[in-house]
Formats: structure tokens, sequence, C-alpha cells
């Protein structure tokens, strides 16, 4: 029989999207797919490496390192999306996008993301890797942001480590513009403490600094 053209509303097949998987591995390492692989399959499904929904579709899989998927996270991931070409990974990515809107997913996937982009032998992430990840997921929804990278540009932090990272988000969700609601007495990490004091000084709204002993 003719092999037909795979369109997106064809069923699952697993062994398709075992076939699939391997148009981007090498024979050196059928089971992995690694960062060549990686860069053609973004091409073929049209998004760059670093857009968010690669962030999402990494989610998704399970997977554990950056720029690299295995047989069985490529597996788990799309035989829960029901993909096993490009057409359907297509369709799909407007899908992967979404689950970003809802707010506990999107906590989910930020949690995700603070393990899989830091080195596996490093318990804490660098700080270049971290405003890379933050711009990512904070950067267009998150007012501040521009300030906080400011922030970290200047400050002495060369890592981020997991609560750090996670109350970035609490933050960045609970916070107003002015820090009107900012208690230093609360359970914030000392970075946010020094954030917020760096920001009220760089607008000229030091507390107590009106001649007040």
């Amino acid at each position: 029989m003719a092999k037909r053209h795979i369109r997106a509303e064809d069923g699952f097949s697993q062994k398709r999207c075992l076939a699939w998987f391997h148009e981007y591995t090498t024979p050196d390492e059928p089971d992995t797919l690694g960062p060549d692989g990686m860069e053609k399959f973004c091409e073929d499904i049209g998004v760059e490496p670093e857009n968010i929904v690669m962030l999402v579709l990494a989610y998704k899989m399970g997977a554990t390192q950056m720029g690299f998927f295995s047989q069985q996270e490529w597996l788990k991931g799309l035989t829960d999306l029901e993909c096993d070409s490009t057409a359907k990974m297509v369709v799909k990515l407007d899908y992967l996008r979404s689950i970003l809107n809802d707010p506990n997913s999107f906590k989910s996937i930020y949690r995700y993301a603070y393990d899989f982009a830091k080195d596996s032998d490093q318990r804490s992430m660098d700080i270049l890797t971290a405003k890379a990840m933050l711009q990512l997921l904070l950067g267009k929804h998150w007012t501040l942001y521009p300030q906080f990278a400011q922030f970290l540009e200047q400050s002495k932090y060369k890592v981020i480590n997991k609560d750090q990272w996670c109350n970035i988000l609490e933050f960045s969700r609970t916070i107003c513009i002015d820090l009107s609601n900012y208690d230093i007495d609360g359970a914030w990490p000392v970075m946010l403490d020094e954030f917020v004091e760096w920001l009220r000084l760089q607008r000229g709204l030091v507390v107590g600094s009106s001649g007040s002993s």
C-alpha cells in the first residue's frame, strides 16, 4: 500500500511517533534527541528553540534536561498529546500556549522550569540562566520585571535558589506596583527585601528619610 500523507486528523500511532522521534536522533545515540535534533525539530514545527511553548512541551514530557528529550519522555508527552507527526504538533501549539493561561498550571510550569534549566550537578541556578528564564516566564506579565532584572544586574547574586525562585513568582502575583502592600517583616527571602529597598531608593521613596530619627 502506498504511504499516505499523515494528516492532523488521523488516529495516533505509537509506532509512527517513535519513527518520528528517530528522524531527530543519531545512530550513536538512538534513544536521545540532542541539541542538533532539537534544532531541526523546532524548525520543522516552526518555533524558535527559546519559545516558551517549548518549555510547556518539555513539561508535558517530564523532560529532565534542557536541550534533550529521551525516547521515554518523547513517548510519554506525545502519547498524552496524541501527536505522532509534525502536522499534529503544529495544530497542538496553541493548546500548549493556552496551558499558561491557567494560574495553577503556570505555577507548576514555573516551578518545573527551575530544575529543568539549572545544571543537574548544581544545587542552585546560575544568575544568567535565571535571568533568561525569568524573562521568558515573567517578562511579559510582571510590570516590575525590568526593574527586577536591573536589580539582579547590579546585585551581588551569582545564583538563585529554589526558595527565591518560587517566591519571585509569588511576589510578582501579589505585590502592588507601588510596593504599598509589601511587608518587610513578612516571610519573603532577603533577596526580595533588598529588591524592595533598592527600588524604593530608585524611586526616592525611602521611608523615614525625611528627618525622622
